[in-house]
């Protein structure tokens, strides 16, 4: 058990070390490497371990502790394979990213950051350490959006993801605290007990009770994991260094919020006929449901590849949202851990051609790579294959059927908009292959653009083997949560299997038919291109109310009222007092005598006559 407390810490290790002394020898980033290395090499001698190590005791108050624990499970160790394998082959790709880059030190240091702070939420025993882990997440992606703060766009981003992130919070927070109100615990192995004891206590109260403490829990999720209404900040992340955007907001950290609603539901136990019956299921299912076809409708309409990408992340979120809300978590983390390796792909394989074509990032601009850059665009045709579920041959089908499966179990109208989704999917997808890698050169820059170096197509080609093989790794390894093939014995298998390939050959036709041999976008639907303007309204309407109309409010109230009336007013009015009787106190004899005699006058008359 001692590999998984150094599991946990090396990369805080590193990223301290990085900062303190490496930065100036120039070997900061082959720490930050080298760790990643050893966590993976870790994660993979973990695999399929159960058991939890003591506990470390980090304060005590009373009968009440807070303990830094680690918890060994499938869904853990399963994780981790997810957060140390993507993460090792982002580093990688770095080394030769990154390479000329001035602040290199400060972006490997804040690798090593997020790789712990991830780390932790995945292992994490209880509620206290999962939220401290949370915001370092938040903190690590904050620094790493911004890499580039020079540029006012990345600054922005940054800010813009720390902010939106904070305000699911408060409701994470909120949950984690009716959560143990009604547990009485906090660990996640002793919540099933307090469940069960509050329910048998609160029979009449308990669905209603249940439900807000995990929408409140959900709220966490909603910002984490980008979802409607708090999914703006992630498409503008895409300002930070490509690999970032493919190890935070495409493989892991996105990935917290499913992961995190995931663990809660398994550890309350409770049983699935409760679950279907609760508000908050529902309410987690249609979300998921609609930010699944939002982000798909927006990414239609986007020209910046990696927004494509982006908008195709949230639309897979909302994918295993919904698998989540509809009581099938199982499917819902068989997607995310398919999703990791061919998003990460195709994150890695948009910086490689941003990279070559000399960070032109318009796919309008473009054109004729795959003939410049064959391993990038085989690679990049593979994970494209994966994201739209290619049947029988790629991970992505599997998981997307079981989704699908769940989805007609449970919910008819969710089907349908997850199957006109899956349409959605492989419509932009193909629109984006063809417009980027097929046809002529669109630009100088693409025309010059030439294959990239094997630290970059190296971990392109590892990632387009776990594109097409990690499902049967998923089903028939280690991590066998749910059995090969398991929607062909549920109703409508037919259905759902014949749904699915015909939104595949539809949006392989219509994509193909409207975007081939074209040098700009036939197609032109401002409400999606502007992102059904909410965007627009948070600026409008949010902001500037927050910006100008409150903190004009604010300063008004500080500035007049407490500064003007209060803290100054005393202060003013204590001066005014100490300089009258300053003036008093002038040293004058004649002074003293003349208000000695007047106040034995008004002694005297007050003895007198009162």
């Amino acid at each position: 058990m001692t590999l998984a407390w150094i599991l946990l810490f090396l990369p805080l290790v590193v990223a301290a070390a990085n900062q303190l002394f490496l930065k100036r020898t120039g070997l900061a980033h082959l720490a930050s490497v080298a760790s990643a290395a050893a966590t993976f090499v870790i994660a993979v001698l973990l695999l399929g371990k159960t058991g939890s190590p003591d506990p470390i005791k980090w304060a005590t108050i009373g009968d009440f502790s807070v303990e830094i624990g680690i918890t060994l499970d499938k869904l853990s160790t399963g994780m981790m394979i997810v957060v140390t394998g993507v993460g090792l082959l982002v580093h990688i790709f770095s080394l030769a990213y990154m390479k000329d880059d001035e602040a290199k030190a400060r972006y490997f240091t804040g690798l090593s950051l997020f790789m712990f702070s991830m780390t932790g939420i995945v292992l994490s025993s209880n509620f206290i350490m999962t939220f401290i882990f949370w915001e370092l997440v938040g903190l690590s992606s904050y620094l790493l959006i911004g890499h580039w703060y020079q540029k006012d766009s990345a600054a922005d981003a940054a800010k813009k993801a720390f902010i939106t992130n904070r305000i699911g919070d408060f409701g994470f927070m909120a949950g984690i605290l009716m959560l143990w109100g009604i547990t009485g615990a906090l660990t996640f192995d002793k919540m099933h007990a307090g469940v069960l004891a509050f329910q048998s206590a609160n029979p009449a109260i308990f669905a209603c009770v249940i439900s807000t403490a995990l929408l409140c829990v959900f709220c966490g999720a909603v910002g984490k994991s980008a979802q409607l209404p708090l999914h703006v900040w992630l498409p503008d992340a895409m300002e930070g260094p490509t690999p970032v955007s493919a190890l935070i907001h495409a493989a892991t950290m996105v990935a917290a919020g499913v992961y995190m609603l995931f663990r809660v539901q398994l550890s309350l136990e409770l049983p699935e006929e409760l679950l279907h019956t609760l508000v908050s299921s529902k309410v987690i299912a249609w979300t998921g449901g609609l930010t699944a076809l939002a982000a798909a409708l927006m990414a239609t309409q986007q020209d910046d590849i990696k927004r494509v990408l982006a908008y195709s992340t949230l639309s897979q979120l909302g994918y295993m949202v919904m698998a989540v809300g509809l009581v099938a978590g199982e499917a819902g983390m068989f997607h995310l851990f398919t999703h990791a390796w061919f998003k990460a792909l195709l994150f890695l394989g948009s910086g490689a051609v941003i990279y070559a074509c000399h960070h032109e990032q318009d796919i309008w601009k473009m054109g004729g790579l795959l003939k410049k850059m064959p391993i990038t665009g085989i690679t990049f045709a593979l994970g494209t294959a994966a994201l739209i579920a290619v049947p029988f041959v790629t991970s992505g089908f599997y998981s997307k059927e079981e989704i699908l499966a769940a989805a007609y179990g449970n919910n008819k109208a969710l089907f349908g908009i997850a199957v006109f989704v899956a349409f959605l999917t492989t419509f932009y997808m193909t629109r984006a292959f063809v417009v980027a890698f097929l046809g002529k050169a669109r630009s100088e820059n693409a025309d010059h653009a030439h294959e990239v170096g094997p630290l970059m197509w190296l971990p392109l080609v590892l990632l387009a083997a776990m594109a097409i093989c990690s499902g049967f790794g998923w089903i028939n390894g280690p991590l066998n949560a749910i059995k090969p093939h398991a929607h062909e014995h549920a109703e409508g298998h037919a259905l759902i299997l014949g749904a699915s390939i015909g939104s595949l050959i539809l949006g392989l036709l219509a994509g193909f038919v409207l975007y081939n041999g074209k040098d700009k976008d036939p197609v032109a639907i401002p409400l999606f291109r502007n992102r059904f303007y909410i965007d627009s309204f948070y600026d409008n309407f949010v902001v500037r109310f927050f910006t100008d109309a409150f903190a004009a409010f604010v300063h008004f109230f500080d500035r007049f009222l407490i500064d003007g009336l209060g803290v100054g007013g005393l202060s003013r009015l204590a001066e005014t007092f100490g300089n009258g009787f300053r003036r008093i106190q002038s040293g004058n004899l004649q002074g003293y005598a003349f208000f000695f005699g007047l106040g034995v006058i008004a002694v005297i008359y007050f003895t007198v006559f009162y």
